[in-house]
């Protein structure tokens, strides 16, 4: 997904960031400690200690996931965003060609239909 908050255009020093969307049982950090740094607040964003690269996100109020920052993984450069987030915040510029927008984050309840919506697409 592509977030055009404000947060996380300053964050990223661009239009967006882009970040892919795990269930957060399924997420572990195993080498190394993170630390918080970023934009300080109920959002946790957590970076590299030692390179200072951001690495992932606990979303306020969203614990069952964690948005991990997509360059991170390998064969991103075949990833495209399936939905985008804060679009009342984007620059008018930007232009993403994701399939879903929303205002804001989505309704927390939409997100098993989106997820279910993105596997079939994408098995």
């Amino acid at each position: 997904m592509a977030c055009h908050c404000t947060g996380c255009q300053k964050m990223t020093s661009s239009a967006f960031s882009l970040s892919s969307l795990f269930p957060s049982a399924a997420f572990s950090v195993t080498a190394g400690e993170p630390v918080i740094g970023g934009l300080h607040g109920s959002t946790r964003h957590f970076f590299c200690g030692h390179c200072m690269s951001w690495l992932f996100t606990r979303p306020d109020g969203m614990d069952d996931f964690v948005n991990v920052r997509s360059t991170l993984l390998d064969g991103s450069q075949s990833f495209q965003p399936f939905l985008e987030t804060y679009t009342a915040e984007k620059l008018a510029w930007a232009v993403t060609g994701a399939k879903h927008s929303f205002s804001e984050f989505p309704p927390q309840e939409e997100f098993p239909e989106l997820l279910q919506e993105y596997a079939s697409e994408n098995s």
